[in-house]
């Protein structure tokens, strides 16, 4: 066994003779554990709280999205469409058009954005999972599906035949217009269904069939505005996405889920960085225990290292010793830290012991990435404190006079 680690191994597990020495150090550990286990667990909750605000909106995110970089929509040809069905990772399509709109019922108004999609939009999104008043739109018809937030700025609910919701768009041109008719184009739809997704996109979307969008906008049988795609379980994401744009051309830009919320992750990610900073720097803190407690150590043990240097012990055996225990202390520290973080969040996603409101607990979720951030930043951070400590023995330190 290395002589300056077991050395170390038996100063850990020893007792020191001065009561002060031995209350710096117990400070240090639980400084290290209290250290390692907040930032475990704000890790954890930063995770939770981030897979809870994807987890609505990626309901109706498909896998792949493309859209074009030229102008808001695009012609998919037939051969286009046919090529597209044969890529192999590519379980379906829908074909979508989407454009900013004013929904108008009773005279009330709300700026919304119209989605129309076709017969296979329910079966690239989990759409119908979210909708719990009425029922998913029919093809061909004027039905469309709304959110909360927009229901009760039009109110309406479902299935009213009685109040017809006019959605406009303004008419392409120049000139003036002397009517209504002339500067807008509108069509009558009735809702039939009420989808519950997050705030957001409650206020954002309306459903309707592509048939009724088209009619609206005055687009052409094969003109779009986006395609969106469902890929199979064994697909490899960068391989279709390379294919499609083959396909489609260098005009058309091919999004996957993370890019279609990349807002959402970069805020998410820029919080989760600043506050894993904040904690470091409350570790940083933590471990200017750890030295102070080896420097208190190696003022205690003075007689033992000169009696360690005149048997031949080197100067560098000497500083490995302390360098070890400052290692032993701060991954021991670390572990018992990861293990009661553990276990806290373990209780909380088992448990709810922490609620943001009556019904919602505060949402957490275990990644082994953040057992190993943890461990990292521990490891790099008492290696640090260690080697300073143990840097303060000099040979004349421990030379007998």
């Amino acid at each position: 066994m290395n002589f300056s680690l077991y050395i170390a191994k038996r100063y850990i597990r020893s007792k020191s003779k001065n009561n002060a020495i031995n209350f710096i150090t117990i400070i240090a550990i639980v400084g290290i554990v209290l250290g390692a286990a907040s930032l475990f667990i704000v890790l954890s909750g930063f995770a939770g709280l981030r897979d809870f605000t994807l987890e609505f909106s990626s309901i109706i995110d498909p896998d792949l999205k493309a859209e074009t970089t030229i102008g808001k929509s695009f012609i998919l040809s037939d051969t286009q469409d046919q090529q597209l069905r044969a890529i192999d990772g590519v379980a379906d399509f829908s074909r979508i058009i989407e454009e900013r709109v004013i929904a108008s019922s009773d005279g009330n108004n709300h700026p919304a954005y119209i989605k129309g999609v076709d017969e296979k939009y329910n079966k690239i999104t989990a759409i119908d999972s979210v909708i719990p008043y009425g029922s998913w739109l029919n093809p061909n018809t004027p039905q469309i599906v709304v959110g909360w937030a927009i229901s009760n700025r039009l109110s309406v609910f479902v299935n009213d035949y009685s109040k017809t919701i006019t959605i406009s768009v303004p008419k392409p041109g120049k000139g003036q217009v002397s009517s209504q008719s002339q500067a807008l184009n509108q069509v009558n739809t009735i809702n039939v269904g009420i989808y519950d997704i997050n705030e957001e996109l409650n206020n954002k979307y309306i459903f309707a069939s592509i048939e009724t969008a088209r009619q609206l906008l005055n687009y052409q049988p094969n003109q779009i505005t986006s395609l969106e795609f469902k890929l199979t379980d064994t697909a490899d994401e960068n391989t279709v996405k390379a294919k499609i744009k083959s396909i489609l051309g260098d005009t058309t830009v091919i999004k996957n889920k993370d890019q279609l919320n990349d807002a959402i992750y970069k805020m998410l990610n820029t919080e989760n960085l600043a506050v894993y900073l904040i904690f470091t720097l409350v570790l940083i803190i933590a471990l200017f225990n750890v030295i102070g407690s080896i420097v208190m150590m190696i003022l205690d043990k003075k007689k033992t290292l000169s009696t360690l240097y005149n048997i031949g012990a080197s100067v560098t055996d000497i500083r490995n010793i302390f360098f070890y225990q400052g290692v032993l202390m701060t991954f021991i520290g670390g572990f018992l830290g990861l293990v009661i973080g553990y276990i806290i969040v373990q209780l909380q996603a088992s448990f709810s012991l922490i609620m943001i409101t009556p019904s919602l607990p505060y949402p957490v979720a275990l990644h082994f990435k953040n057992v190993v951030i943890v461990m990292l930043t521990i490891s790099v951070l008492g290696i640090i404190a260690s080697k300073i400590a143990a840097s303060r023995i000099t040979r004349d330190l421990v030379k007998t006079k």
